[in-house]
């Protein structure tokens, strides 16, 4: 593998622009932006049932092949599904280049990257879904269960190819705080022609974890309300999130869950009293930056990923509960959707967000994901309301709810 030094006027939007959907894996965050392109190396996929707890030995074991080719630090790069039941998709790359983050002329118009019509496909359908709350919320009556994440998807389809760099360029300029995203992945298999290739694209507003030598920083999210255009209705709903019992408890629940995944790996873990808000262009937050030192330099990145994912923010509590009950009440596969992606390095240097807001493309499609934390006290209508201002994130990137017209 072969970093490729940044000449002084390499800017990270020149990064952007040299993005190719197909060859290339690019994640930008708020403090450097990364291109990568090729495979150097394929990380083989364990399997069996405890596949993703392996994955962090077969990338050390195919990160220390690598080093040993080159001079160079090698980097893995790419993406880790919701659980075992599709391979990773992680790779060494042959060039990498890297920036600091991105800058945008914030007065340029955002472009749209599609057609203005579309076919749209629930799944579940709204009326399905509010039912699948209501299930959830039996579950946690009669028994141990505090918490689930159901998710909906939507089916988008054009009659004419998809411009997945605007789209990235819409999503990282509207999102400058989050993770924007773009990992290739396998082909589908008897795909139809010119439909084979798919792109997980996105812009994730949570970190799952980072380590820069021995510090190591999380920043889950969970307790969520839509924003308002109305600047005084926009902070009443931050003030009122910030107080709210339930979003406090579903928060709380997150919170534990991580610290809880951190803290054999820390001599000392930071943990706030409390959350503060965050907002994305659609949302806003409850936050809690957690920040610990590790015991044991040998701890990569990725290990420390693999033990919080996935998290209550994206699964529920208790986990096999909650991951049981979300393989009952959604009608599909999650696939990489609340997965993990970003890089790691020989040095066990990396940083991964949670892969949400995002979808997974190919040239005439989109496939779209949104979810909600199920808690005692969550309202069926108030959690698809959440996933509808969840969905903006793509939609708004895509040009629609702009007057652009979609088409059921």
């Amino acid at each position: 593998m072969n970093e490729r030094p940044l000449v002084p006027q390499m800017l990270a939007t020149q990064l952007l622009e040299s993005y190719e959907a197909g060859s290339s894996f690019f994640f930008a965050s708020p403090k450097r932006t990364m291109l990568a392109r090729g495979a150097f190396a394929t990380v083989p996929h364990p399997g069996g049932a405890n596949s993703l707890e392996l994955l962090p030995e077969r990338v050390a074991a195919v990160l220390a092949e690598a080093r040993e080719a080159s001079h160079d630090i090698p980097v893995v790069v790419g993406a880790v599904p919701f659980d075992g039941a599709i391979p990773a998709q992680l790779v060494v790359p042959t060039t990498i280049q890297r920036a600091g983050p991105l800058v945008f002329d914030t007065d340029a118009p955002v472009q749209r990257p599609l057609a203005a019509r579309y076919t749209v496909q629930p799944v579940p359908e709204p009326a399905a879904y509010l039912n699948g709350v209501a299930q959830a919320l039996k579950l946690m009556q009669s028994g141990p269960l505090r918490k689930v994440v159901l998710s909906r998807s939507l089916h988008l389809n054009a009659a004419t190819p998809i411009d997945l760099r605007q789209l990235l360029r819409n999503l990282a300029r509207r999102n400058p705080a989050g993770y924007t995203f773009a990992v290739d992945l396998p082909p589908q298999l008897a795909a139809t022609p010119g439909q084979g290739q798919r792109t997980l694209i996105g812009a994730s507003p949570e970190l799952l974890v980072s380590r820069s030598g021995l510090q190591v920083l999380a920043n889950p999210l969970a307790g969520t309300v839509p924003r308002s255009a109305d600047p005084i209705e926009d902070q009443e709903r931050a003030a009122a999130l910030l107080v709210s019992p339930k979003d406090l408890h579903e928060h709380a629940v997150v919170i534990e869950s991580v610290a809880e995944a951190l803290r054999p790996f820390c001599k000392k873990l930071d943990v706030p009293a409390g959350p503060s808000l965050v907002s994305t262009p659609t949302l806003w937050h409850l936050s809690s930056r957690i920040s610990g030192e590790l015991k044991d330099p040998s701890i990569s990145s990725l290990t420390l990923a693999v033990a919080m994912h996935p998290t209550p923010a994206v699964c529920g509590y208790p986990t096999e509960l909650a991951h049981a009950a979300i393989g009952t009440i959604e009608p599909f596969e999650r696939g990489f959707y609340t997965g993990t992606v970003g890089w790691c390095d020989a040095n066990g240097d990396g940083q991964w967000a949670v892969t949400i807001r995002c979808a997974e493309a190919n040239e005439h499609s989109l496939r779209l994901f949104a979810g909600a934390g199920i808690v005692v006290g969550s309202k069926p209508e108030s959690e698809l309301a959440e996933t509808e201002a969840k969905f903006r994130t793509m939609l708004q990137a895509m040009g629609l709810g702009q007057g652009v017209e979609v088409q059921p």
